[in-house]
């Protein structure tokens, strides 16, 4: 990776900010610039230390971490909340938040959010802004000079980040500069099925599901409650 991710850390409990620390150290590319058990103290520090990534609880004195966000979103790239109330989900994605963790953090969950943090941050460092337009059967992505087709068929899934929608495929993943909604929007419903606030999926790489989870050759993709109905009578091929 060609620039490392500086994130700072807001939590009244410092021994879930040292768990989150200590998880962190396994990622070279991920660098601690300052913690703060004050949510008020990292409102008042965010402008000069300016992190690319904040990891914030919601459940705090003085602020909650949803107002926290609200008041630095201007100068932090990217957020991720660790808490232990499920019920602000959709806050958080609201927010444009990358990442939405239930406490107690494992050391398997915290890895997939690096990977996640990477994979983005990665894609965004190459200041190529994808551009995608749709045909019937295929995509036709803009990636820099060049242009790229790629069949329908080939997209596994399709990954919400921020303002930008991944498409993974078996050859490559793309960045485009387009949210996940309107991308379902383009796609055809009888191919392609909305299973959380963050993916998309080609039916027809659903290999096994159940009721939080659906499987893509051996992948794991999180099934959103909203979207749970849809999926209760979906058929996948034999």
């Amino acid at each position: 990776m060609e620039k490392e991710i500086q994130f700072i850390a807001i939590d009244d409990n410092p021994i879930d900010t040292l768990v989150l620390k200590e998880y962190a150290n396994a990622f070279p590319f991920l660098t601690c610039v300052g913690s703060f058990l004050s949510p008020s103290e990292a409102i008042e520090n965010i402008e000069k230390i300016k992190p690319d990534l904040v990891f914030l609880d919601i459940e705090m004195p003085e602020f909650s971490g949803i107002e926290v966000l609200r008041k630095i979103r201007e100068n932090v790239p990217m957020a991720v909340f660790i808490t232990s109330h499920s019920e602000f989900a959709i806050d958080g994605y609201e927010l444009s938040a990358l990442d939405f963790i239930l406490k107690p953090l494992t050391e398997e969950r915290f890895t997939a959010c690096a990977n996640r943090l990477a994979d983005y941050w990665e894609m965004k460092q190459k200041a190529i802004l994808y551009e995608v337009h749709f045909e019937q059967e295929a995509l036709i992505i803009k990636e820099g000079h060049s242009q790229v087709k790629i069949p329908q068929h080939e997209i596994i899934y399709l990954e919400a980040m921020q303002d930008y929608t991944k498409v993974v495929t078996d050859k490559k993943n793309y960045l485009t500069l387009t949210t996940l909604g309107n991308f379902m929007d383009k796609l055809s419903t009888d191919k392609f099925l909305r299973i959380h606030r963050s993916y998309g999926v080609a039916i027809k790489k659903i290999t096994k599901l159940n009721t939080a989870q659906i499987f893509i050759n051996g992948l794991q993709l999180p099934i959103g409650k909203s979207y749970r109905s849809i999926l209760k009578n979906l058929k996948l091929n034999s």
